[in-house]
C-alpha cells in the first residue's frame, strides 16, 4: 500500500477546513497536536514522544497552512506539501516559539484565532507560553466551532483504505497466536511476542496491547501482562491499537486455554449476538445512543453498562477519537465514520469478557474492516 496520501487529498481537507471557518467567522485555526497537525500536511514523526518541544500549524482562512515548528523538524516537514515552514531553534526556555507564532498569527489573520478546546481536546504546550501568546495577538481566541472533530470524524476512502490495511495486519497477528500461546506460557512472553507477531505482519509499531488472562474470564482490560503462566481454562485476551502509516487498528480476540466451559462458551456467543444487533442498524442517522442500547439490551438486560463506560468509540489516526457508545452520546452516524463496537459481558461476579471489533458506516450496511469474529472461541 502507498505511504501517505496525493496532494489532492490535502487540498480537499484544507478546502473543507476553510468553508467551515468562513461559516464559523474563523480567519485561523491553531492546531498544536500531533494528529491535527498531521491531518493538514501528513508530517508523521514519533519525535512527538518527546514532551521537550512544542509545534504549530496555522490553517489561514485563506491559502496553503502555515508550519511553525522547532528547526529539528524542518527537513522532514519540507518533504510534504507544506511550504511555509517557520523555526526557531528549540528547546528555548526564554522564548520556545512563543513570538514567533504570535508574530506569524498577527502576520496572517486579523480575525479571530481558532483552537480546539472541547471533548478530547487539549494544548500541546506550557500553559505560561499560551498566556504570553494570547496576550500578544491582536486577534481573539477562541473555541475552533468543532471544526476538528467534525472533519476528523468522517473518514476519506483513503483514510478507509488505511484502516483497513492496519485491521488486515493484526488479523494476521491473531490467526499467528496458537504459534506463542499454550498452557505453561507467562502472560508476558504471549505479551511481548504478541508485539512481535504484529511487527513480522507489516506493523510499524504498537503503540497499544492489553493482555489478560485468569480463569472464567479476567477482571480488567487494561492492566499490564503479568508473569503468571497460561493454565488450561484460562481464558486469554488479546486487545491491539497498531499503526501502519499513521492509522491504528482497535479490537481484540478471546483465546479459551483449553476447552472452555459452557458458561463461558454462551457468554463469548452473547458478545457476537450484541455485535450484530449493533450492526443489523448501524446506519447512517443512527446515533451512538442507540447503538449502544441495542447491545446493552444483550449483555446487561438494558441496565445501562457497566463501569467500561462506553461500549465503543471512534477511531482514525488515534487509538480512541470522537463519539462513544454512551447513552449520552447523541451523535448521529454519517457515511465515511469508522467505530469500534465493544459489547463487554459479566461472566461471574469480578469478571467479565470483551469483544470489540472495527467497522465503517456507509450508505447501506456497515462494513466489518476487522474480520468478523463466529460466536464459538478459537481453542489453544
Amino acid at each position: 500500500m502507498q505511504r501517505g496520501f496525493e496532494q489532492h487529498e490535502y487540498e480537499g481537507r484544507l478546502k473543507a477546513a476553510q468553508t467551515l471557518m468562513q461559516n464559523a467567522g474563523l480567519g485561523a485555526l491553531l492546531l498544536s497536536t500531533e494528529p491535527d497537525v498531521r491531518y493538514f500536511t501528513g508530517y508523521l514523526t514519533r519525535f512527538w514522544e518527546s514532551p521537550s518541544r512544542p509545534w504549530f500549524l496555522i490553517v489561514p482562512a485563506s491559502g496553503k497552512p502555515v508550519a511553525v515548528i522547532p528547526s529539528i523538524g524542518a527537513a522532514l516537514m519540507a518533504q510534504t506539501w507544506i511550504d511555509d515552514i517557520r523555526t526557531w531553534r528549540a528547546p528555548d526556555p526564554q522564548d520556545d516559539g512563543v513570538s514567533l507564532l504570535t508574530d506569524t498569527l498577527n502576520s496572517l489573520t486579523s480575525g479571530a484565532v481558532g483552537t480546539p478546546m472541547g471533548y478530547e481536546s487539549h494544548l500541546r504546550m506550557p500553559l505560561g507560553d499560551w498566556a504570553r501568546v494570547q496576550a500578544g495577538l491582536r486577534a481573539r481566541v477562541r473555541d475552533d466551532a468543532g471544526i476538528m472533530a467534525r472533519l476528523r470524524s468522517v473518514k476519506s476512502p483513503a483514510e478507509i483504505a488505511k484502516i483497513a490495511n492496519s485491521c488486515d495486519i493484526a488479523a494476521r497477528a491473531f490467526a499467528r497466536v496458537p504459534q506463542i500461546a499454550d498452557v505453561g506460557v507467562p502472560l508476558s512472553k504471549v505479551f511481548r511476542d504478541f508485539q512481535r507477531l504484529c511487527l513480522e505482519e507489516g506493523a510499524d509499531w504498537v503503540p497499544y496491547l492489553a493482555c489478560a488472562s485468569a480463569q472464567g474470564g479476567y477482571r480488567d482490560v487494561i492492566s499490564p501482562a503479568s508473569d503468571v503462566p497460561l493454565a488450561a481454562g484460562d481464558v486469554l485476551m488479546l486487545d491491539t491499537g497498531l499503526v501502519h502509516d499513521g492509522y491504528f487498528c482497535d479490537y481484540d480476540r478471546n483465546f479459551a486455554v483449553g476447552a472452555p466451559t459452557a458458561h463461558v462458551a454462551s457468554a463469548h456467543a452473547r458478545l457476537i449476538e450484541a455485535v450484530d444487533a449493533a450492526v443489523d442498524i448501524a446506519r447512517a442517522g443512527t446515533t451512538a445512543a442507540q447503538l449502544f442500547h441495542a447491545m446493552d439490551r444483550i449483555v446487561t438486560g438494558g441496565q445501562g453498562g457497566s463501569d467500561a463506560g462506553r461500549l465503543g468509540h471512534g477511531l482514525g489516526m488515534q487509538l480512541t477519537e470522537g463519539l462513544s457508545l454512551i447513552p449520552q452520546d447523541h451523535t448521529v452516524l454519517e457515511p465515511g465514520m469508522v467505530i469500534t463496537l465493544e459489547p463487554g459481558i459479566e461472566t461471574a461476579p469480578g469478571k467479565m469478557l470483551v469483544h470489540e471489533e472495527d467497522i465503517f458506516i456507509t450508505n447501506g450496511e456497515p462494513r466489518f474492516l476487522s474480520p468478523r469474529a463466529s460466536a464459538a472461541m478459537v481453542v489453544l
